[in-house]
C-alpha cells in the first residue's frame, strides 16, 4: 500500500506552479466581458475558485504524456484546462438552479445572489465561451473529449434521479452513476492533458482510464464524509437527508435482514431532516460494515489508478500525481 501522503497541496503542485500561475491569469482574461452585470458575476466566480484540482490533472497528465519531454507545455494544454473549467463551471451553475441550492463551497450560489433566470443565462454563457475557445483554435479533439464528459454528467444526474425515486440502486447502477457524474470529468481532464500534449490514441485512452479510476475513488471518499463526526465541507448526513444511495448504505442494505432493511429504507425515505432518523441510518451502516467495505473498494480503485500511472515514464509530474491521489483519498475535508 502506498505510504500516507504528508505533502501539502502547494508542495504537490510545485512542478507545475508556473503553469498554474499562467493558467490563472489566462483564465481570468477568458472570463472578461463588456456586459457590466456579466463581468461582475464572472469576477465573483473566479474569486470563489476551489483547489483547482482539475487544471492540475490536465497539466500533470500533459507533462507525463508528451512524446518528447519538454519544460514548456503547448498552448493547447492551457486552452484544454480553461475549456474544462468553463464547461464544468457552467454545469455547476445550472446544478445549483436545479437543486435550489443557495451555497457552494461556503459561498452564495449565483442563483442565490442573482436569481434563477440570470443563473441559467450565466451557465449558457460559460458553455458558449468554452465552445468558442475550442473552435477558434480548432481544438476539435479537446472539444470532443470535454463535450462527451458533459453529456455523461447529464446522463448520470438523470439516472440518479430516476433510480432515487425507488431507492433500489444496486452496486452496478451506483458505479455507473458515479462513473458518469464524477469520474467522467476527471477522466476528461487526463485525456485532455494527454491529447493537448500530442500523445497518441493509446496514451490518451490510458490517461482517460487512469482519470476514471481516480474519479471513482474520489467519489467514494466523498460518500464516506457523510458518515463523519465533523463538518467537513458538506454537512454530515446530507446524502441521507437528500435520499441519495451511496456505496456504504447500498452494501449495508445488501447484508441486512428484511426487518432492518425495511426500517432503514423507511428512515431514508421519510427522514424529513430529522436527526434521530438520519442518525439511525448512520449507526446501521457503521455496524453493518458499510464503511469498511467502501474504504476497501476506494483503495482498490486508487491502487488500480496508480498501477496505470506507473506505466508512464518516471518524472516529477508523475510523482506529484501519485501524491495528489493520496492527498485526495486521505483528505479530512
Amino acid at each position: 500500500m502506498p505510504p500516507k501522503s504528508t505533502f501539502s497541496l502547494d508542495q504537490i503542485q510545485a512542478p507545475i506552479a508556473a503553469e498554474m500561475e499562467e493558467f490563472e491569469h489566462k483564465f481570468r482574461q477568458s472570463m472578461r466581458t463588456r456586459v457590466l452585470l456579466l463581468d461582475k458575476i464572472m469576477g465573483y466566480i473566479v474569486k470563489r475558485k476551489g483547489k483547482q484540482i482539475r487544471p492540475m490533472f490536465v497539466f500533470f497528465t500533459a507533462h507525463i504524456s508528451q512524446p518528447v519531454p519538454s519544460e514548456r507545455l503547448p498552448e493547447a494544454s492551457f486552452r484544454g484546462a480553461a475549456l474544462i473549467e468553463l464547461l464544468h463551471t457552467a454545469t455547476l451553475v445550472h446544478d445549483d438552479v436545479v437543486d435550489e441550492s443557495n451555497y457552494r463551497r461556503g459561498f452564495f450560489s449565483i442563483n442565490a445572489l442573482w436569481k434563477n433566470k440570470i443563473a441559467v443565462l450565466v451557465g449558457d454563457y460559460l458553455l458558449s465561451r468554452g465552445l468558442l475557445l475550442a473552435l477558434q483554435h480548432e481544438d476539435y479533439e479537446l472539444l470532443k473529449i470535454v463535450s462527451n464528459a458533459v453529456r455523461e454528467l447529464s446522463e448520470g444526474e438523470l439516472l440518479q434521479i430516476e433510480k432515487a425515486r425507488r431507492l433500489d440502486i444496486t452496486e452496478d447502477v451506483y458505479f455507473e452513476i458515479i462513473r458518469q457524474k464524477t469520474a467522467s470529468l476527471i477522466a476528461s481532464c487526463c485525456a485532455v492533458g494527454a491529447a493537448s500534449a500530442g500523445a497518441d490514441k493509446e496514451t490518451i485512452e490510458r490517461a482517460r482510464l487512469f482519470g476514471e479510476k481516480v474519479g471513482i475513488a474520489f467519489q467514494i471518499k466523498d460518500d464516506l464524509f457523510d458518515y463523519g463526526t465533523a463538518e467537513i465541507g458538506k454537512p454530515v448526513g446530507i446524502d441521507i437527508k437528500e435520499k441519495k444511495m451511496t456505496l456504504p448504505l447500498i452494501h449495508a442494505l445488501s447484508q441486512a435482514g428484511w426487518l432492518d432493511k425495511r426500517r432503514v429504507i423507511f428512515n431514508v425515505k421519510n427522514n424529513e431532516g430529522r436527526r434521530d432518523r438520519v442518525q439511525d441510518v448512520i449507526d446501521f451502516v457503521k455496524k453493518s460494515g458499510g464503511l469498511d467495505y467502501a474504504i476497501a473498494v476506494m483503495k482498490r480503485y486508487r491502487d488500480e489508478a496508480l498501477a496505470i500511472l506507473h506505466t508512464f515514464p518516471e518524472s516529477a509530474s508523475r510523482t506529484s500525481l501519485e501524491q495528489l491521489i493520496n492527498y485526495t483519498i486521505e483528505r479530512e475535508k
